[in-house]
């Protein structure tokens, strides 16, 4: 039988001695229960309790509005903040890993297909119950206090918000429930997602964005792809209601 060279042997010793990636180390390697409860609740209370709190100030509209562009990105950036920092504190964990070219023109392509349906969606959820009324209005005025304004509502809306809602939803809350399988995964963060945006005119929206964002997400386990689809999903949203609101 062939000797191995002691070169050799050192290698396969400490091969052998390194530590294995046991199960249990697999459960705790992706966001739980723990993390989806305490970021919802954190969510809920920045961004619900700030907002009622803001309609007291008496503020300028488009003060008021742009304010209310960049809260969505606050109160889910402090969710996740909380959240992350709970048990896992490893952002990899929680999709925010390099990515491909590959995969951010699969986003842009998703975003422009999501952004017709949104449409879609939209005109069927008015035709069924008779409900014209945009709550999100109030962002347009946030777009029409001058340049910078608009400038600002745009990035806090297409960009900065997006951001935080891919953390929150996606990196926790639909990767959370893929422990369950692809169904309870998407449908289910798709579910509160919605939920959370209020049954009115945005909650068709906000199917659309999510089962599209959410499945980007199962499918490549990054929150970049999915934020491409809502940059380009918001955007033109965004403008379109700073030009055509009458507010």
């Amino acid at each position: 039988m062939p000797q191995v060279p002691p070169h050799h042997q050192r290698k396969l010793k400490k091969t052998l001695a390194a530590p294995s990636i046991l199960p249990e180390h697999n459960k705790v390697s992706r966001p739980d229960w723990l993390e989806n409860v305490v970021g919802l609740v954190i969510y809920a209370i920045v961004g619900f309790v700030g907002v009622s709190q803001l309609k007291r100030l008496g503020l300028d509209p488009a003060v008021y509005g742009l304010i209310l562009t960049s809260w969505t990105g606050v109160a889910t950036l402090i969710a996740f903040a909380v959240a992350v920092r709970l048990r896992i504190r490893s952002l990899s964990a929680f999709g925010v890993r390099s990515t491909s070219g590959r995969w951010l023109l699969i986003g842009v392509g998703i975003g422009v297909v999501a952004f017709v349906l949104k449409g879609l969606a939209i005109l069927a959820w008015i035709k069924v119950s008779g409900d014209t009324n945009n709550i999100q209005d109030v962002y347009a005025d946030g777009g029409r206090g001058g340049l910078l304004s608009l400038v600002l509502g745009t990035v806090f809306i297409a960009v900065f918000s997006p951001f935080g809602e891919e953390l929150l939803y996606r990196g926790i809350v639909t990767n959370a429930l893929l422990r369950y399988g692809p169904f309870v995964g998407v449908v289910g963060s798709t579910v509160i997602f919605a939920l959370m945006h209020g049954i009115n005119n945005t909650f068709p929206a906000a199917v659309v964005a999510d089962l599209a964002t959410g499945e980007v997400f199962r499918r490549s386990g990054l929150i970049w792809p999915g934020l491409v689809v809502d940059v380009v999903f918001n955007l033109p949203s965004f403008l379109i209601m700073v030009f055509t609101s009458t507010g």
